[in-house]
């Protein structure tokens, strides 16, 4: 972390991938929420390789926001962990709030994140916000670990096998509260810095998605919990920043990066023969949903499922597609 003086109560991180207008759109979002000396913004750019970055600060020196905003290049565009990690260096806060650039905080949002996590008991140390779309429509954004059997119930996409295995089912109901989870979405999380202390930064082999969920497995495996309060609401705008979420939408083919990650998830925490029988598990759950009707895997799912955990990233900035048509590295879909 940078050395301070003092340290600050929380440091919003915002990265940005050539999406300069939604920077500074989720920027004037926060103009109210934070404060020079106490709250502050830092929006890492991925090593953009158009004029993002002295657009955004233009806009920054243009609003008057010179006293709580800053922008810091990152030399390489290594993905969304290491260009948060990369924020998070930069600065030295009690309270860390990672923020996808395609995001519109909503008023107060700040204030009751911060505020749930210093009023919470020390073991919380993760806290994420209620994610909804423009018009307030709440967004899953709170889960169960991924498990190879969570594999085959995700691809059969039945409903009987849903009910059966319902602790196996990742994606949670959306609830009022809850106060231990297994792990929420990074669009947007508020973190204590005794996390990153305790645990370590976000695991760069991930170049994007499966992080934020390697991270809260983490933290829990350290004594911390992971929590949710509704109370703060942010809007996500899902795939402002998300290549991989509109070709699931449109069952197109994926990104090799979110299979690669996947496949570093299963790898890490469930060992080679883990993740071979969540491929297999997946193949088995595909085959049921097709002698059903159901299957709507996107393109070549049951070949690219094997790609090595080693593969999909770019060798360069820019090296890749990226996380959208504008965005690599830029943030979770």
């Amino acid at each position: 972390m940078a050395e301070r003086a003092t340290k600050l109560e929380a440091t919003v991180v915002v990265l940005n991938y050539r999406t300069p207008d939604l920077v500074v759109d989720c920027l004037a979002s926060l103009e109210r929420q934070v404060s020079p000396g106490v709250r502050e913004v830092v929006v890492v750019d991925n090593c953009s390789p158009d004029d993002s970055a002295e657009r955004i600060r233009k806009a920054i020196a243009d609003r008057g926001w010179a006293g709580w905003a800053r922008v810091v290049a990152s030399p390489v565009n290594g993905g969304f962990a290491a260009g948060n990690n990369v924020g998070v260096r930069a600065a030295d806060a009690g309270i860390y709030i990672l923020l996808n650039s395609d995001t519109i905080v909503r008023p107060g949002a700040i204030d009751t994140l911060v505020g749930a996590l210093r009023g919470a008991d020390d073991r919380v140390g993760i806290i994420g916000p209620r994610l909804e779309w423009p018009d307030g429509e709440a967004q899953v954004s709170t889960f169960r670990f991924r498990s190879p059997l969570t594999e085959l119930i995700s691809a059969s996409r039945s409903g009987w096998l849903g009910r059966r295995f319902l602790g196996h089912v990742v994606a949670r109901p959306v609830v009022r509260a809850v106060d231990d989870l297994d792990w929420v979405s990074f669009a947007c999380v508020a973190i204590r810095d005794a996390v990153f202390e305790r645990v370590g930064m976000i695991d760069e082999r991930y170049f994007m998605y499966y992080e934020d969920m390697d991270f809260c497995r983490r933290a829990k495996g350290a004594g911390f919990l992971v929590g949710h309060e509704p109370a703060a609401r942010v809007v996500h705008l899902r795939g402002g920043s998300s290549e991989v979420k509109r070709n699931t939408v449109e069952r197109k083919r994926r990104p090799a990066y979110y299979y690669a990650a996947r496949s570093h998830y299963f790898h890490t925490w469930y060992g080679p023969v883990g993740r071979w029988a969540a491929n297999l598990l997946w193949i088995c759950g595909w085959g049921l949903a097709a002698c059903l009707g159901r299957s709507d895997a996107v393109e070549r799912e049951w070949r690219d499922i094997w790609t090595p955990a080693d593969a999909g990233r770019p060798q360069q900035a820019g090296g890749l597609s990226g996380q959208s048509a504008a965005v690599v590295g830029g943030g979770h879909g």
